[in-house]
């Protein structure tokens, strides 16, 4: 678990949601209603200042909507350099993918080259719709 000076339960009800949880970007309303649902409620305030503590400490990430009125967190798994790949969303079901293919690093390098511009791959999601969303018509 993240290294704190005080721990408390609910941090570590919230930190093992967020482990169970890695491969999601979720809201804190997201992790909130979660918590809710197991029997579990935490707090939004602890939460917020919880996740907000996660994210400076470098062992999540945050990533704000276009709008700049919500945001997404997501532990970061310390085995998987988040930063060398891209990462898929779904709009649906809201799973996170880790998009590590040749091709994408190609057009990574493709976009510095002719246009002078590094993309910084631990914070560009692409959203879409996943395969098993899709079925259940989400396109």
């Amino acid at each position: 678990m993240q290294r704190s000076t005080y721990n408390t339960r609910q941090k570590q009800i919230i930190y093992d949601f967020l482990l169970k949880n890695k491969e999601r970007l979720l809201t804190c309303e997201e992790i909130a209603d979660c918590l809710k649902a197991s029997g579990t409620p935490v707090g939004k305030a602890t939460l917020y200042r919880y996740l907000d503590s996660l994210v400076c400490s470098g062992d999540a990430r945050k990533l704000t909507a276009e709008d700049k009125k919500s945001a997404a967190y997501q532990l970061l798994d310390k085995e998987m350099n988040c930063s060398s790949h891209l990462h898929m969303k779904c709009n649906c079901c809201g799973e996170l993918y880790h998009l590590g293919c040749e091709f994408m690093h190609s057009v990574g390098e493709h976009i510095l080259n002719h246009h002078q511009f590094e993309i910084d791959n631990s914070k560009t999601v692409i959203y879409g719709v996943c395969k098993n969303c899709s079925g259940k018509g989400g396109i």
